[in-house]
Protein backbone atom coordinates (compact mmCIF):
# COMPACT_ATOMS: atom_id res chain seq x y z
CA UNK A 1 0.00 0.00 0.00
CA UNK A 2 1.94 3.40 -1.39
CA UNK A 3 1.50 6.45 0.61
CA UNK A 4 1.70 9.74 0.09
CA UNK A 5 2.36 13.00 1.33
CA UNK A 6 1.40 16.63 -0.49
CA UNK A 7 1.74 20.13 1.23
CA UNK A 8 -0.55 23.45 1.00
CA UNK A 9 0.21 26.85 1.93
CA UNK A 10 -1.60 30.40 2.45
CA UNK A 11 -0.04 33.04 4.29
CA UNK A 12 1.16 31.50 7.58
CA UNK A 13 -1.19 27.87 7.76
CA UNK A 14 0.98 25.28 6.71
CA UNK A 15 -1.32 21.95 5.97
CA UNK A 16 0.46 18.38 5.30
CA UNK A 17 -1.72 15.57 4.03
CA UNK A 18 -0.94 11.68 3.69
CA UNK A 19 -2.81 10.02 1.38
CA UNK A 20 -3.22 6.14 1.23
CA UNK A 21 -6.10 3.91 -0.41
CA UNK A 22 -9.06 3.70 1.35
CA UNK A 23 -12.65 4.31 1.13
CA UNK A 24 -12.95 8.12 0.92
CA UNK A 25 -12.54 9.16 4.80
CA UNK A 26 -10.62 12.51 4.70
CA UNK A 27 -9.45 14.01 8.31
CA UNK A 28 -8.31 17.32 9.32
CA UNK A 29 -5.99 17.44 12.78
CA UNK A 30 -8.24 14.02 13.11
CA UNK A 31 -11.30 15.20 13.09
CA UNK A 32 -13.89 13.87 10.07
CA UNK A 33 -14.04 16.87 7.65
CA UNK A 34 -18.02 16.47 7.24
CA UNK A 35 -17.55 17.62 11.42
CA UNK A 36 -15.92 20.92 10.99
CA UNK A 37 -17.50 24.30 11.47
CA UNK A 38 -18.44 26.96 10.59
CA UNK A 39 -20.27 25.51 7.40
CA UNK A 40 -18.68 27.67 5.14
CA UNK A 41 -15.08 27.22 5.46
CA UNK A 42 -16.09 23.36 5.86
CA UNK A 43 -17.70 23.42 2.12
CA UNK A 44 -14.44 25.15 0.85
CA UNK A 45 -12.52 22.19 1.78
CA UNK A 46 -15.06 19.83 0.61
CA UNK A 47 -14.99 21.46 -2.74
CA UNK A 48 -12.19 19.47 -4.49
CA UNK A 49 -13.30 16.03 -2.97
CA UNK A 50 -17.27 17.20 -4.45
CA UNK A 51 -15.77 17.98 -8.24
CA UNK A 52 -12.67 14.45 -7.91
CA UNK A 53 -16.20 12.49 -7.65
CA UNK A 54 -15.22 8.93 -7.51
CA UNK A 55 -11.25 9.69 -7.33
CA UNK A 56 -11.79 10.71 -4.00
CA UNK A 57 -13.54 7.89 -2.72
CA UNK A 58 -10.51 5.58 -3.58
CA UNK A 59 -8.64 7.15 -0.82
CA UNK A 60 -8.23 8.22 2.73
CA UNK A 61 -6.60 11.33 3.46
CA UNK A 62 -5.10 12.73 6.75
CA UNK A 63 -4.45 16.37 6.67
CA UNK A 64 -2.60 18.05 9.60
CA UNK A 65 -2.83 22.05 9.60
CA UNK A 66 -1.21 24.43 11.78
CA UNK A 67 -0.39 28.36 11.75
CA UNK A 68 -2.20 31.68 10.46
CA UNK A 69 -5.61 31.67 10.95
CA UNK A 70 -9.07 29.99 9.99
CA UNK A 71 -9.35 31.35 6.18
CA UNK A 72 -5.65 30.44 5.50
CA UNK A 73 -5.96 27.59 7.40
CA UNK A 74 -8.44 26.64 5.12
CA UNK A 75 -7.09 27.42 1.78
CA UNK A 76 -4.26 25.44 2.66
CA UNK A 77 -6.04 22.36 3.66
CA UNK A 78 -8.44 22.71 0.51
CA UNK A 79 -4.65 23.12 -1.60
CA UNK A 80 -3.41 20.28 0.03
CA UNK A 81 -6.50 17.75 -0.55
CA UNK A 82 -6.70 18.89 -4.16
CA UNK A 83 -2.93 18.19 -4.63
CA UNK A 84 -3.43 14.50 -2.81
CA UNK A 85 -6.41 13.54 -5.12
CA UNK A 86 -4.78 14.58 -8.22
CA UNK A 87 -1.31 13.39 -7.17
CA UNK A 88 -2.37 9.60 -6.27
CA UNK A 89 -4.88 9.28 -9.21
CA UNK A 90 -1.84 10.56 -11.65
CA UNK A 91 -5.13 12.08 -14.08
CA UNK A 92 -4.59 14.37 -16.14
CA UNK A 93 -8.08 15.13 -17.24
CA UNK A 94 -8.74 15.85 -13.05
CA UNK A 95 -6.06 18.22 -12.91
CA UNK A 96 -6.99 20.29 -15.84
CA UNK A 97 -10.73 20.44 -14.43
CA UNK A 98 -9.25 21.55 -11.16
CA UNK A 99 -7.71 24.18 -12.73
CA UNK A 100 -10.75 25.37 -14.80
CA UNK A 101 -12.62 25.32 -11.75
CA UNK A 102 -10.31 27.45 -10.13
CA UNK A 103 -6.55 27.77 -10.25
CA UNK A 104 -6.14 27.79 -6.73
CA UNK A 105 -6.65 24.76 -5.68
CA UNK A 106 -3.47 23.14 -7.39
CA UNK A 107 -1.33 26.27 -7.12
CA UNK A 108 -0.11 27.97 -4.51
CA UNK A 109 -1.40 31.90 -3.49
CA UNK A 110 2.12 33.13 -2.32
CA UNK A 111 1.06 36.84 -0.97
CA UNK A 112 1.78 37.15 1.77
CA UNK A 113 0.99 40.09 4.88
CA UNK A 114 3.32 42.93 4.59
CA UNK A 115 5.15 43.53 7.39
CA UNK A 116 4.66 46.73 9.44
CA UNK A 117 6.48 49.70 9.68
CA UNK A 118 8.33 51.92 12.73
CA UNK A 119 5.87 54.69 13.32
CA UNK A 120 2.75 53.05 12.26
CA UNK A 121 -0.54 51.82 13.49
CA UNK A 122 0.52 48.35 13.44
CA UNK A 123 0.11 48.53 9.42
CA UNK A 124 2.50 48.95 6.82
CA UNK A 125 1.54 52.26 4.82
CA UNK A 126 -0.49 54.21 8.08
CA UNK A 127 1.80 57.26 9.33
CA UNK A 128 1.03 59.05 12.53
CA UNK A 129 0.10 63.11 12.03
CA UNK A 130 2.72 65.44 12.83
CA UNK A 131 0.59 68.56 12.70
CA UNK A 132 -3.09 69.76 12.01
CA UNK A 133 -2.76 73.73 10.37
Amino acid sequence: MKTLIFTGKRKKSIARAVVREGSGVIRVNRSLLEALTPKAFRLRMQEPVILAGESAQKVDIDVKVEGGGVSGQTDAVRLAIAKAIVGFSKDKKLEKMFLDYDRHMLVADVRQREARKPNTHGNARGKTQKSYR
